[in-house]
């Protein structure tokens, strides 16, 4: 497991989200819902690490806000190798320019983070299923682009470690 600083969505967007692991679940597929007996909540990651000490992290970004809110228009659907499936928000300025914001800040207070994340690699998504058997990806996707376009808002933040049992919110 890794620890993450996510981004929460707005309770429509996360209903929506949440109704989709439901629909992909009935088609065999085992989507996030399922795991962390059922504590995963819809959401974007900024930053992921192996692990992330939540104090430092909240010391690094004092006085941002991590939580802004940034509006997300989920246009398309992919596979990561390994497939993972998840839905895309469309890359604007704005959640490019806080994504860099906040990795600089993390970065200039010795927080290691995943290189793939880092800004000019880092692909915002919302991860729906982390391992869709070969022969259900083609239905999951379909399934995933008929409930497309689905806009959002930024609504919360926080650290995450799930295997440890940590959530700590941030502003």
């Amino acid at each position: 497991m890794v620890a993450a600083l996510e981004l929460y969505l707005d309770t429509d967007a996360t209903r929506r989200i949440r109704v989709l692991w439901d629909a992909l679940e009935s088609e065999g597929v085992q989507s996030m819902r399922s795991l962390l007996e059922r504590r995963h909540r819809p959401h974007v990651s900024l930053a992921v690490a192996p692990r992330l000490d939540p104090e430092q992290v909240a010391a690094a970004l004092a006085g941002t806000v991590v939580a802004a809110p940034l509006r997300l228009t989920f246009q398309h659907a992919g596979q990561f190798v390994g497939r993972v499936l998840w839905l895309g928000p469309a890359p604007n300025a704005e959640l490019l320019a806080h994504h860099a914001l906040v990795h600089g800040r993390l970065a200039d207070a010795g927080v290691g983070l995943a290189e793939h994340y880092r800004p000019g690699l880092w692909v915002p998504h919302c991860t729906l299923s982390m391992r869709v058997p070969n022969a259900l990806m083609a239905a999951a996707v379909r399934r995933c682009l008929e409930m497309l376009p689905l806009e959002a808002t930024v609504v919360g933040a926080a650290v995450t470690d799930h295997a440890r049992g940590v959530c700590r919110p941030l502003p």
